[in-house]
């Protein structure tokens, strides 16, 4: 589904993929589309597209002479799937932590401290953290990790993840953290909860085993979209500080109308966010062993 409906998009939009400023000379224009098979008949393109999604090849781009879609995916997937795994575990590292203190020192100055930083985290996109990270940091850092020339190979390295994973998990740590406080003063409430307290369980027993464990459903609830927002804002994150990744090469392969790249990425970008989804409504049965997968 997700191929056919990019496959018709991508065809039915003004322009192509050898459009320029420029006009090509039509002999050297129709070679081209027949090159890449642009020549034939939309059904007919279609057709030998998914025969090809079938065995496993989603052909050559267009910009990128003589280099196969998968053999770039393969290159840019670990990248990009690094930051954005690093962006999750770093919002909720952050966002449980603050949400469970802000809950614990309800209607305080530290709780209202807390949850303006939060708000405001929340309304600052990931294109304007990015741009500022790099007018602040870079006078101490090389600039060369703002301007896409290191290799990939440089980027195994966690250190030049650093500001990216920043720029991306801000965001969604401060909606964590504004999930976990709300979803806290909510269970607090609850009679097994007073039952705790009654029996003289210790207060940091009841927080902890009692009230987090109940609160992080709602947290899990809303990873889903914020896991699609991490992958989302990583096209831009990934533009700005030269991060050589699949969001990257979705931006320009949109530039150019590179077919090949846009469909093999977009499958590729749908995929994860399916397997997130999957994962998330896994650790449903783990926070919580009463619900059940049918």
């Amino acid at each position: 589904m997700i191929a056919t409906l990019t496959f018709l998009l991508l065809r039915f939009l003004p322009g192509g993929p050898f459009d320029s400023e420029k006009a090509l000379p039509p002999e050297i224009k129709a070679n081209i589309e027949a090159k890449y098979g642009l020549d034939k008949p939309m059904p007919e393109q279609y057709v030998n597209y998914l025969g090809g999604l079938l065995k496993g090849d989603l052909g050559e781009s267009y910009k990128y002479l003589g280099r196969p879609v998968s053999t770039m995916i393969a290159e840019t997937l670990p990248i990009s799937f690094q930051l954005g795994f690093y962006s999750m575990l770093l919002a909720f590292v952050i966002g449980i932590p603050l949400g469970v203190f802000a809950a614990s020192k309800h209607n305080t100055l530290l709780d209202n401290g807390l949850m303006i930083v939060a708000i405001s985290g929340v309304a600052l996109p990931s294109f304007i953290i990015g741009p500022l990270f790099v007018m602040v940091f870079s006078f101490g850092i090389p600039f060369a990790i703002f301007q896409g020339t290191l290799p990939p190979a440089l980027w195994e390295s966690p250190i030049y993840y650093i500001l990216p994973v920043l720029t991306l998990g801000l965001r969604p740590a401060a909606i964590i953290a504004r999930m976990t406080r709300s979803s806290m003063l909510d269970v607090i409430q609850a009679d097994f909860v007073r039952t705790a307290r009654a029996k003289g369980v210790a207060a940091q027993v009841v927080l902890y085993k009692h009230v987090l464990k109940n609160s992080l459903i709602p947290v899990l609830t809303i990873s889903g979209p914020l896991i699609a927002g991490v992958l989302s804002g990583s096209f831009v994150v990934e533009i700005v500080f030269g991060v050589p990744g699949m969001g990257k090469h979705l931006v320009q392969s949109v530039t150019n109308r590179d077919y090949p790249l846009i469909l093999g990425l977009t499958l590729v970008f749908s995929a994860m966010l399916v397997l997130a989804n999957l994962i998330v409504d896994l650790l449903y049965t783990v926070v919580d062993p009463r619900i059940k997968l049918s």
